[in-house]
């Protein structure tokens, strides 16, 4: 019988191992054409880099879970979605949470087949995340799968994302007063309390949010907000967000924050390799050196910052 659903798990282990999330939206660009040719192929090159990222994060300690982000794996084709079926066993088995970043959302039917896709299957995954902007039923069929006898599995919701855009319509005001990324975030607290009864001792909610760590305004007041809501925190690295907008974030019921490209292209800007960049001449195990020593390096700036708070 389950006891503890994926967030809850996922909240654990970060309190453990560091709030580090791995981004391993992993395009065949982001690797030096030495290592492709080395393994044959750019499929099976992404491959061999994530098990190799994930194999270090792992040993290192340096982070909780990493995040697949499907749209690379899509643009691949076949051999890509089997490359991303692959990096997700390759997670779960390292003894890591897998956050299958889908970002879906659709009518009820529709959903529910999303949903069957993501939590069983060949891309079973531990927690997804979903877009709630068609409205809040079309959630429901995700959240099934948080209880404990379909797998207690997670869902992150979008609720303040990182990109410039999300003004126009996550800070958009009600007729009612607030703003409708403050509606969304009340939905995800009553499905927190709604699944209490499966759950009687979680320290957070079977779905979290998606808060980003570029908008400093909002961090104070979210974290408030939503005391009990685990945070899944994009933006940090490579977007710009700073680490104490980050380490706000991680108040309360906490979060994991994502770095994507700042370790996998770590590479490109490690001093130690300028030679063998110059050359041509970098290897696989060059560059997961680089992207395991970044990941260690963002797991001690993110705690730095939250010990500063």
């Amino acid at each position: 019988m389950i006891t503890k659903h994926k967030m809850q798990e996922l909240q654990e282990l970060a309190a453990e191992r560091g709030p580090l999330c791995v981004g391993l939206d992993t395009d065949p660009s982001y690797l030096p054409d030495s290592v492709i040719k080395a393994v044959g192929s750019a499929e099976e090159a992404v491959l061999a880099y994530n098990k190799e990222i994930i194999r270090r994060i792992a040993a290192d300690k340096s982070a909780c879970c990493c995040k697949v982000q499907i749209a690379y794996y899509e643009a691949m084709g076949l051999k890509g979605m089997k490359v991303y079926a692959e990096t997700l066993k390759a997670v779960k088995e390292a003894g890591l949470i897998a956050i299958s970043d889908i970002k879906r959302g659709d009518i009820a039917a529709t959903a529910g087949a999303y949903a069957k896709a993501h939590f069983t299957g060949d891309f079973e995954t531990d927690i997804i995340t979903i877009n709630p902007y068609m409205g809040f039923d079309t959630l429901k069929p995700f959240t099934e799968y948080c209880a404990p006898g379909k797998g207690g599995k997670g869902a992150f919701v979008l609720l303040c994302t990182s990109n410039p855009g999300m003004a126009d319509i996550e800070h958009q005001e009600l007729k009612n007063g607030g703003l409708l990324l403050e509606r969304v975030g009340n939905e995800i607290a009553r499905v927190g309390e709604e699944y209490k009864s499966f759950y009687a001792d979680q320290t957070c909610g079977v779905i979290g949010a998606v808060v980003g760590a570029t908008q400093e305004a909002d961090a104070r007041r979210l974290r408030d907000m939503y005391a009990d809501t685990f945070f899944l925190i994009p933006g940090y690295g490579a977007q710009g967000g700073a680490a104490r907008i980050a380490a706000t974030l991680l108040d309360k019921a906490g979060g994991t924050v994502n770095s994507s490209r700042g370790i996998l292209c770590a590479w490109k800007k490690d001093e130690d390799l300028s030679e063998l960049r110059e050359a041509g001449t970098l290897s696989l195990a060059h560059i997961a050196d680089a992207a395991a020593k970044n990941a260690l390096f963002s797991k001690d700036d993110l705690l730095k910052a939250k010990a500063a708070l």
